[in-house]
């Protein structure tokens, strides 16, 4: 019996968040709130009270939160972390007997019942507050005992009992002896605001050039940042910016025969020139690259790295460390597979070689290397294919001295796959919102994404197309389509990412049989018309600059869903109590036809009675409507636009 204490009466479990039981923190973003949560229950009938403690990493001293009881004694708190970095979190509960007083004593006045022994129990309850108590606190239960010992007013003991004075200081009290602190202490990590909210859009720079014929530089980048800061993007992202390979490299389309005049694919990376801390000549120097950079930041735009852990069959490593490869028994190299596809320009690093410590250290300093250049957001190409417990260090070490650094996930696979590169560390992933089509179908997504406990560590990036992807449905849908598509991505999640000019111009010619473009830009050089006007780049800056301006879209997880009576029509609210900011979007799914529908608005989140009126403001239109009530109707044409985005402001 000497490891127990009986005194201790109240049970804690079933606590969140927790990833794998504390194997892993939780996430979340500056800005975001967290929810805490535990059933938290006693024996008897004794009131309990709940809090989580916590302490930032750099902090010595606890601080705590305290818990609010919800139904069928589960507990509650909501928090909204204020520094990057680690805190440390924990669950505790015990039985609140100055409550426990308080509803006897209240009772018992109501029954009209003699409480003057209740109240000399209340007043040895504030005496033993005192001696835990210190300064103005402890003086107050002195008096406060004082006055339950001797008043003769009943009513004005009552009052007193029951006021918020006392329950302030009453809360500051810990009988320690008697406190259940749950057996385990968990960790949460909070990340900068751009790990929650980012606008991604991804170019070529060698298609940046204005001169046909002439290879893009950094240079020509720098000349359409403010194109790109007008569009209002926040991450521009290019594809790998390293010298080729000239061995095995691919032609137009993937073919395997190329003419001399073929640059190859950025992702073949490494030739004599070097590999994957040198740049391209054609693009330019280093010190372009740098330039580059700081000029992104001047527009608020952080430049995004492709960093992809392969080689060309050319690349120095190749030669230097030939045992971090696996090698065949007709003694070249195993080049990159996925069967019908063949990328014989690209050989993937052996993850199981016996040399992996120096493996690992050689692939980490190349992030450190773009580091010191200025990049602090990196895409990580096809992270599924190379080691977690690579991953897990390598994020873990690089965050260590560079917190600020960001890693998006390129890993279209498997989905306990895609939640373990969540988990070891990755701050964003790309997702399956690319196939999710119809209203049930993104509606269950959200829901797995938003309202279980992924919330914690995946977080998502919506991308409607890449490079490598160019899905049905924008083939089909053409203009109508790009724009419904875009819409859904830039206001279901807070990240999202499109590669353009490809995506705004509605470029959709599909490789034969294939859901990718033919006449591929992976393969060659693009010139494109960076002043062409076009409707869907119009509206991107529109919605860009209304993400900017309500916080409601600046996070993921505060999406509810509303009613509709008509499958071709979603609806959605995004709110953001801490700023009152709610907006409802309504997207008509239907890239030819007119649709309309009876949505039923969750005013209860709101606060707005069902025969109040309200405003609601559509930001993509200008035009302000007067509602009542929850069911109101909305019509889109997908033609002129498909969707509204709604601003709901209360009337005085």
């Amino acid at each position: 019996m000497s490891n127990k204490d009986g005194r201790k009466r109240v049970v804690i479990t079933n606590v969140g968040p927790q990833v794998e039981e504390g194997k892993f923190p939780a996430k979340r973003a500056i800005g975001e709130s967290i929810v805490f949560s535990a059933d938290v229950f006693g024996d008897g009938h004794d009131a309990v009270a709940a809090s989580v403690i916590f302490k930032h990493e750099s902090d010595q001293l606890w601080e705590q939160i305290p818990m609010y009881y919800t139904l069928n004694d589960r507990w509650e708190a909501s928090w909204f972390p204020e520094k990057t970095g680690f805190y440390e979190y924990r669950f505790t509960g015990w039985i609140d007997h100055f409550t426990t007083w308080k509803k006897g004593l209240v009772k018992k006045f109501d029954a009209r019942q003699d409480i003057a022994v209740e109240l000399k129990i209340g007043a040895e309850i504030l005496q033993e507050a005192a001696k835990l108590a210190s300064g103005e606190y402890a003086a107050g239960f002195e008096r406060w005992a004082e006055l339950f010992n001797t008043s003769p007013d009943h009513q004005a003991a009552v009052n007193l009992a029951t006021g918020d004075e006392i329950a302030r200081a009453i809360s500051t009290i810990r009988y320690t002896d008697r406190i259940t602190v749950y057996e385990q202490t968990f960790l949460l990590e909070v990340e900068r605001k751009k790990a929650a909210f980012s606008s991604w859009y991804e170019l070529f720079p060698r298609s940046a050039s204005n001169q046909p014929g002439r290879h893009g530089t950094f240079r020509d980048v720098i000349n359409l940042l403010p194109k790109v800061a007008k569009m209002g993007f926040d991450t521009l992202y290019f594809p790998p910016i390293h010298p080729i390979g000239e061995m095995k490299r691919k032609g137009k389309n993937n073919s395997l025969v190329p003419s001399a005049t073929d640059p190859g694919s950025p992702w073949a990376i490494g030739n004599r020139l070097g590999g994957h801390k040198a740049v391209h000549p054609e693009l330019g120097t280093l010190e372009d690259f740098v330039e580059l950079v700081e000029q992104a930041k001047k527009l608020d735009i952080e430049v995004a790295m492709d960093i992809a852990y392969q080689c060309a069959p050319d690349h120095p490593y190749v030669r230097e460390h030939p045992q971090w490869f696996k090698w065949r028994p007709d003694g070249t190299v195993q080049y990159a597979e996925n069967p019908p596809k063949r990328y014989e320009d690209i050989l993937p690093f052996d993850f199981e070689t016996q040399d992996w410590e120096n493996l690992w250290i050689e692939l980490k300093s190349v992030i450190d290397f773009w580091i010191e250049k200025g990049v602090h957001v990196f895409r990580i190409d096809n992270p599924h294919t190379k080691a977690f417990g690579f991953w897990q260090w390598l994020i873990s070490e690089v965050r260590k001295t560079n917190p600020q650094v960001l890693f998006l996930a390129e890993a279209f696979t498997r989905p306990r796959v895609m939640e373990r590169l969540g988990k070891i560390g990755f701050n964003q992933s790309y997702t399956y919102f690319t196939w999710r089509n119809s209203k049930w179908e993104l509606e269950q997504y959200m829901y797995e994404l938003t309202k279980t406990d992924q919330q914690y560590y995946f977080r998502p990036n919506f991308w409607p197309n890449t490079p490598d992807i160019l899905p049905h449905h924008l083939v089909e849908g053409g203009e109508n389509a790009h724009i419904t598509r875009f819409i859904l991505a830039a206001t279901l999640s807070s990240n999202y990412g499109l590669y353009g000019p490809v995506y705004e111009y509605g470029v959709n010619t599909p490789h034969p049989g294939k859901e990718e473009y033919t006449d591929n830009e992976k393969y060659e050089i693009k010139q494109w018309d960076w002043n062409r006007y076009s409707r869907t780049r119009e509206i991107i800056t529109r919605v860009n600059a209304i993400r900017k301006e309500n916080t409601a879209l600046q996070t993921t997880w505060n999406i509810s869903f509303a009613e509709t009576n008509n499958d071709m029509v979603i609806c959605y609210m995004k709110f953001d109590p801490a700023e009152n900011n709610a907006l409802l979007i309504a997207v008509n799914l239907d890239y030819f036809n007119t649709q309309g529908a009876h949505i039923k608005v969750p005013l209860h989140l709101l606060g707005i009675h069902y025969d109040q009126t309200y405003r609601v403001s559509d930001m993509l239109s200008g035009e302000k409507y007067y509602w009542q009530g929850e069911y109101n109707y909305v019509q889109m044409n997908p033609y002129e636009m498909p969707a509204h985005i709604f601003k709901i402001e209360t009337l005085n």
